[in-house]
């Protein structure tokens, strides 16, 4: 499975600080069918931005030999996404495998990733684009302005490729909203849902997924992990009845809700 790529918010650029970025793959792959979609997104999230390190790794199924191998040939698919995009390379990257040495646990999906070291212009003033969104108070704020605790709120047009954590490119400006309001009630708690379509048994841990990667999104912009918890209900809980009858119920079913659990 991949992980879905976010972004950071919009800023005026002036000097540099390194940052981090990790991608994810399937057991025992050294690429991904979705990944090229992603970075084309994070390239124009993030132009600008130079390359200095691209470490790979694995996780501990199999011998070291091989997950050393594997582990330099993922950090060899991300250089080559990365120039494909037309992202700048620093003169010295440093494009390195490190195989299962750091691996944590046994077959976690965690230990098979690649990360890359970056730098981008720093800014002189930041312009956080998710709160500006909210001049003039969306739905979605409204909705959970107007909440008690309990309630649970759909995240607007927050929707996924089929069997797949990776945000659409049409959905990424929600999270930034979903941000913003987190950072403007400052003691709003929240419980994070995730959902799944097409299946009426889920056989993975998709939907669970689709939860923890917003989990994760707003711990790295700053969010208390203590005002944060997530939860996967599979196909238990769907809007539309499965089998769905087209692909925009496909769509709605799989989807992100948040339950208010202090505001």
């Amino acid at each position: 499975m991949k992980l879905f790529c976010l972004f950071f918010l919009f800023t005026i650029m002036l000097s540099a600080q390194q940052k981090q970025y990790a991608v994810f793959f399937d057991f025992d792959k050294a690429s991904t069918e979705i990944t090229p979609q992603v970075f084309a997104v994070w390239a124009q999230e993030h132009n600008g931005a130079e390359i200095l390190k691209i470490y790979g790794y694995t996780d501990s199924v199999g011998t070291v030999g091989y997950n050393q191998k594997l582990s330099e040939s993922r950090a060899r698919y991300i250089m080559q996404q990365l120039k494909n995009n037309k992202v700048k390379l620093s003169k010295d990257v440093e494009v390195k495998g490190f195989g299962e040495s750091q691996a944590f646990s046994e077959h976690t999906p965690y230990d098979r990733k690649v990360v890359f070291y970056y730098t981008e212009p720093e800014p002189v003033e930041q312009v956080e684009v998710a709160k500006d969104s909210l001049a003039g108070k969306s739905d979605f704020a409204k909705a959970v302005d107007a909440s008690k605790k309990g309630d649970k709120i759909k995240v607007p047009n927050l929707n996924f490729y089929n069997d797949s954590y990776i945000v659409l490119p049409e959905s990424q400006p929600i999270l930034k909203d979903l941000l913003a309001i987190l950072q403007n009630n400052p003691t709003l708690k929240i419980q994070i849902h995730g959902h799944i379509c097409c299946q009426e048994v889920e056989t993975g841990p998709i939907s669970r997924q689709r939860a923890e990667a917003v989990y994760i999104y707003l711990i790295r912009n700053g969010i208390d992990k203590g005002r944060l918890s997530y939860k996967s209900f599979g196909s238990t809980k769907p809007i539309y009845p499965i089998p769905e009858k087209n692909e925009a119920e496909k769509v709605i079913n799989r989807r992100v809700e948040i339950e208010i659990i202090s505001n």
